[in-house]
């Protein structure tokens, strides 16, 4: 089973893709759906969150607007928190990966939003980064709501550059085009990694 990375920038379309991945027969975890669940109320790391960023437990959870909010003050702290939820999501990959090879999974999919940045690149068999122009993907976070410039930037300033990204990639799948393009772009991945088989 071939274990594939999939990143990009914020705004770059991963999570398109991830879907598209999983409708095209490789089934994707999401980390981000993970974190979700490890910071709900009676998640797996409410309580180590929550030792060390009490401002952000809110009934019994992990608010994430509040811990965004602190740690737009506090940017050094982010490593702290990555130290703490990182074994969290690791440890739902492999479970994740072992029930997809036992399932007969010829492929799998880890979202990996910070797949660079957290040394995460030494855990996957091939890399897909997505990526789109510059001007598509400021639009498309500018879009989102409560994001702002500023937060935007900042965002932009903990990832590693897209250009970087895409030259430490396997495949790149360019998503400033069609829907339908960027599927056929998910099947050519795919149908390159079956002929390496």
């Amino acid at each position: 089973m071939i274990i594939i990375g999939l990143t990009g920038s914020i705004g770059m379309g991963k999570s398109t893709a991830a879907k598209m991945f999983t409708e095209a027969g490789a089934p994707a975890f999401d980390s981000d759906e993970t974190v979700h669940r490890l910071y709900a109320p009676g998640g797996a790391a409410v309580a180590a969150v929550a030792a060390e960023f009490p401002a952000a437990l809110k009934e019994g959870g992990i608010d994430r607007a509040a811990l965004s909010a602190w740690l737009v003050d506090h940017p050094a702290a982010l490593k702290r928190l990555e130290q703490i939820v990182h074994p969290f999501v690791r440890q739902a990959q492999l479970d994740f990966a072992e029930a997809q090879r036992a399932a007969g999974a010829r492929w799998v999919v880890f979202d990996i939003p910070l797949l660079f940045e957290t040394g995460s690149a030494d855990l996957v068999d091939r890399v897909v980064v997505v990526s789109a122009p510059a001007d598509v993907q400021r639009a498309r976070v500018l879009a989102r709501p409560g994001m702002t410039e500023e937060k935007f930037s900042q965002l932009l300033a903990r990832q590693t550059p897209d250009a970087d990204k895409r030259a430490q990639a396997d495949f790149i799948i360019e998503t400033g085009g069609s829907l339908d393009q960027t599927r056929a772009q998910v099947r050519a991945v795919l149908d390159a990694l079956s002929e390496q088989d």
